[in-house]
């Protein structure tokens, strides 16, 4: 397997978290008009960091939410042998917020579709955006994020890991490659 390949570090995440929090806020007179929702995993870290900064940096506490999409995902029953179901926790009514919805990496689309499913099903936003720190292109689903730290043109061969503190220890993007089964096999 080849040595992954750097896309971000630390200070470079902490410069786009920053610009997500004012690109949050801006299009509403009230940002106590929007909340934010976190995906379930690393989208949840990224979105507590920019409720953070907008409290610190505009002092204002924006709602917070978390949400897993497993039972929604259309790959549920074939793709997935045990699924690792997380918590929901959407403490506030979602009817009249304007929604923005956080996720690490865009790739499919699939996944933010059954994010917009799940969000539905707790009741009607006034709008939902959405939030990727990185896309990877590769959509199978006519979807597009609002805010995007990066756009990261891929081969269907690459991964990109999004690693972050309270996971991995680490703040950093990587692009790395996967073997083929070929090399897999040695």
């Amino acid at each position: 397997m080849e040595k992954p390949c750097k896309l971000l570090d630390e200070t470079e995440l902490k410069r786009i978290f920053e610009r997500f929090a004012f690109q949050f806020t801006e299009p509403y007179d009230d940002p106590k008009q929007i909340a934010i929702i976190g995906m379930q995993r690393r989208g949840v870290f990224i979105a507590q960091r920019v409720r953070r900064i907008i409290r610190e940096k505009l002092g204002t506490d924006i709602p917070f939410g978390v949400l897993d999409v497993t039972f929604y995902r259309d790959d549920f029953r074939t793709a997935m042998k045990m699924p690792a179901v997380q918590i929901t926790d959407i403490p506030f009514d979602l009817y009249g917020r304007h929604i923005v919805l956080v996720d690490d990496v865009l790739y499919t689309g699939r996944t933010v579709r059954a994010a917009l499913e799940a969000l539905m099903s707790f009741g009607r936003p006034a709008s939902i955006r959405f939030c990727c720190l990185i896309d990877r292109g590769h959509r199978e689903l006519p979807l597009a994020p609002d805010y995007t730290g990066m756009y990261v043109p891929t081969h269907t061969n690459e991964e990109v890991q999004v690693m972050l503190s309270e996971i991995d220890n680490e703040d950093a993007v990587y692009i790395v490659k996967r073997p083929d089964a070929k090399e897999a096999a040695k």
